[in-house]
């Protein structure tokens, strides 16, 4: 299934699942609507070309909702989803409505912290951190078990915000000031996690802290995504928007300050 036909069928699924609406703000046809599709079919299309074929074992680690598993298995790749917290109710119904467009039995999720349960070693080809990463405390910790469930030819592939972006970074300051670990109360573990608190990094950062924790970048795989801002998507076609921003992403002060996505691919040294 193509990214933009799996997309038009999530709205479809956000306009009549109450559970969704408030994460998937896609519904509606206005240009603020057509930036956030844009940017996440974007994300999407990268893990789809960066997921391999169906042979490959992957380790959806911060799944939320199953929504990426769900589109993999469309496509006939397997993955196994863990996620915390309200997410998990809603896979079950999700996986209801999707049955209706193809095979979804490759996706499968359970309800774990990764710091207590997590794959055995050398059991996955691919470990999908979308959204995550920032989250994971302690880092180094969850590292080195990333680097224990991977193949020695495995890699992590990960989608995250740029946590060099100017205004999001603002915008996070406002909302959380410094505090960027907390401790949460998880009731269905019944004990308290550490939680990054919207960490994000830039890329250089994460190439060192990922270089502590026996991982490399592959520069050559690093895509940014997003810069220009949703009154832009009301005045031409999306396809034209991409190709401007895919361009002018060789300026490297508006690349590092100013893109908002960032995808990467790192693999284990010394394995």
């Amino acid at each position: 299934m193509e990214v933009e036909e799996f997309f038009e069928l999530l709205v479809k699924e956000v306009e009549q699942t109450p559970g969704l609406q408030k994460y998937y703000r896609f519904v509606g046809k206005d240009a603020r609507a057509r930036f956030r599709k844009v940017y996440y079919c974007q994300r999407l299309q990268y893990i789809l070309d960066h997921a391999g074929s169906g042979d490959q074992r992957i380790w959806d680690c911060g799944c939320g909702y199953g929504t990426t598993g769900i589109f993999l298995s469309l496509n006939g790749v397997a993955s196994q989803g863990s996620t915390l917290e309200f997410y998990y109710k809603e896979i079950p119904a999700r996986l209801e409505y999707w049955k209706k467009f193809g095979d979804v039995s490759k996706a499968s999720f359970s309800y774990e912290n990764m710091f207590d349960t997590h794959p055995p070693e050398n059991s996955k080809d691919i470990i999908l951190i979308q959204d995550t990463l920032h989250h994971l405390e302690p880092l180094q910790d969850a590292l080195a078990i990333f680097k224990k469930v991977l193949s020695p030819e495995g890699k992590l592939l990960i989608v995250e915000e740029n946590g060099n972006n100017i205004i999001q970074n603002f915008k996070l300051y406002l909302r959380r000031g410094n505090k960027r670990i907390i401790e949460i109360w998880d009731e269905q573990l019944k004990k308290n996690i550490l939680l990054g608190n919207e960490n994000i990094r830039g890329l250089s950062l994460w190439k060192s802290e990922l270089k502590k924790g026996g991982f490399e970048v592959i520069d050559s795989e690093t895509e940014y995504i997003r810069v220009l801002p949703p009154p832009f998507f009301g005045m031409g076609a999306e396809s034209s928007i991409i190709s401007w921003e895919q361009k002018a992403v060789k300026f490297s002060l508006l690349k590092e300050y100013f893109y908002f996505g960032l995808s990467f691919i790192a693999k284990p040294n010394g394995k």
